[in-house]
């Protein structure tokens, strides 16, 4: 699964309108950037509580672009 995909699935199980969720892709300087775009009233649930979902997102996708030796930023916004 590619690292545009993952962050999509996890934050489409957080949200509560899905269908709002968007996640592009783009390299810049070696490194791979995710962006990702929730509704306004969902951007709580996908931060959390002292960003402690946000961290965990980054994690788990540090964690699976580790494997492949890439450097991937997820970016909320």
């Amino acid at each position: 699964m590619a690292m545009k995909e993952l962050v999509e699935v996890i934050a489409k199980a957080l949200v509560d309108h899905p269908d709002e969720v968007s996640v592009t892709e783009t390299e810049k300087d070696g490194e791979t950037v995710i962006a990702l775009t929730v509704a306004q009233s969902d951007m709580g649930k996908v931060i959390g509580k002292q960003g402690r979902i946000a961290k965990a997102i980054r994690s788990v996708v540090k964690a699976a672009a580790s494997r492949d030796d890439k450097k991937v930023v997820v970016d909320i916004q």
